[in-house]
């Protein structure tokens, strides 16, 4: 079939939540994507932050081939050797003692209140415990995940949420403390915003953050889903500042475009929160996605993917940052390492078509924010060709 039949196949078959770009992609090699026409793209997408270490990578894709051959799934009535060493890569790349695996970033974000709520619970046998998030913050769809959403644009049709949530701002302390009670047992926040336009938390503001949880007994919780597993520079974004979070959730590049997710927590909240019969999950934590997280951890030690991330994304900005000055359509860059915006006058619908129409991927992170999200593997070569394209479609 033609590429406009298949659009149209889908179109008759498939739940209209998504308003899809008009390209039907086949395969991709390094960092490119090709659609089933042969067309070749750019792409500073990576399937959302997932794809970081870009496709066809052959040892991730051998060590998938070779785990499908041996066993896929055990479920967690027993012990599998893949997961036990990805949860061993994980605990030695993050300092945090506990892992839960997941199948999504979502469900990660589930599990961290379920535990946060959990741990408050064990210590009053209260259940109105409250937890802050943040305006502007994105941690998923489902209903506990969307409860922390700080978009009420997300929330109105599925009312009521699950209820004693408070909302703070990004950066204002302030803001936070004047929402804490007695009743608090956790805050909620991403490092680096994504979805809310690519605000990074300030060093200040996390400490606050920090201390003021640990004078409280509050937890705090940090959403690496989308800035974590290298995007910024360090493995987790939180690790630039040496903030340790006490409940942290992560997915997207962990698995490298294997569905998978997990939530971790220090042994202080893994022995006073979540116990047998808590939680559960049927494919979480099975032989493939946890070899995926295996390798990909491998793979980013051997190749020294932070120190390319570091150096790649200093040239970014330094580009991007020219096209501020370019453009009086754009107001400003903002962003932490490859995880970078362009916040517009006007809305980037129209650039980010024409970006396609000439074989670059791009997305948007709310109408007027054109987001960067590439492989993290990327060249300065690749930086150049993007620059060029969107110079073309602006």
């Amino acid at each position: 079939m033609k590429m406009q039949e298949y659009i149209d196949e889908a179109e008759k078959a498939l739940l209209h939540t998504y308003n899809r770009y008009q390209v039907v992609f086949d395969k991709g090699e390094g960092v490119y994507l090709y659609d089933i026409e042969g067309k070749k793209y750019l792409d500073f997408v990576s399937g959302i932050a997932v794809f970081a270490l870009g496709y066809g990578n052959k040892e991730y894709n051998d060590a998938l081939k070779a785990q499908i051959d041996r066993i896929i799934h055990t479920s967690n009535y027993y012990y599998n050797v893949p997961a036990i060493e990805a949860a061993k890569k994980l605990k030695e790349i993050s300092g945090m003692d506990r892992v839960f695996f997941t199948n999504s970033g979502a469900e990660a974000v589930e599990g961290a209140v379920k535990a946060a709520r959990k741990y408050a619970y064990l210590k009053d046998g209260s259940t109105d415990h409250e937890i802050i998030a943040m305006n502007h913050s994105f941690h998923g769809r489902t209903m506990g995940a969307l409860s922390v959403t700080g978009n009420p644009h997300y929330r109105e049709a599925f009312e009521p949420m699950i209820g004693n949530i408070r909302f703070a701002d990004l950066n204002d302390f302030d803001s936070v403390l004047a929402q804490v009670n007695q009743k608090t047992c956790a805050i909620i926040l991403e490092t680096v915003q994504g979805e809310g336009g690519l605000y990074p938390a300030d060093e200040a503001f996390l400490k606050k953050i920090r201390k003021l949880c640990d004078e409280r007994d509050i937890l705090m919780i940090l959403d690496e889903i989308q800035c974590g597993m290298g995007r910024t520079g360090f493995m987790f974004a939180w690790q630039k500042y040496g903030v340790l979070p006490d409940i942290m959730t992560s997915a997207k590049a962990l698995g490298c475009g294997v569905p998978v997710g997990a939530f971790l927590m220090t042994e202080k909240v893994g022995q006073n929160s979540l116990a047998a019969g808590d939680h559960g999950t049927t494919y979480g934590g099975n032989p493939l996605a946890c070899t995926a997280i295996c390798k990909v951890i491998e793979i980013f030690e051997k190749e020294k993917i932070l120190d390319r991330v570091k150096e790649s994304a200093a040239y970014l900005e330094e580009q991007l940052n020219k096209l501020v000055e370019e453009y009086d359509t754009i107001e400003m860059r903002r962003g932490a390492g490859l995880m970078q915006g362009l916040v517009c006058k006007e809305p980037v619908g129209g650039i980010i078509t024409r970006a396609m129409d000439k074989g670059l991927v791009l997305i948007n992170a709310g109408s007027n924010i054109i987001r960067f999200v590439p492989p993290l593997v990327i060249t300065r070569e690749h930086i150049d060709e993007m620059i060029g394209i969107l110079r073309q479609s602006i």
